[in-house]
């Protein structure tokens, strides 16, 4: 699987189970909505600086975003 839909399938599973709506989460962040948008759905390459942005506000390390979900466990 190519590594930006990894990104985005984990940031929405991560943001879905912590409540967030995109367009909460990219308030938290200081991001826009469709920037959040674009990286779930594996548009956008954000930087690891953003990837730390996304993952703060969900209480999750950085690095949780590029694992693959069954090695995650």
């Amino acid at each position: 699987m190519a590594i930006r839909r990894l990104v985005g399938r984990n940031l929405k599973r991560f943001r879905e189970e912590a409540g967030f709506s995109q367009e909460a989460l990219a308030f938290e962040c200081g991001l826009h909505r469709t920037y959040v948008s674009g990286v779930e759905r594996g548009v956008r390459n954000p930087t690891i600086v953003v990837l730390e942005k996304l993952a703060e506000p969900l209480g999750i390390p950085s690095w949780r975003l590029l694992m693959p979900e069954d090695e995650q466990a």
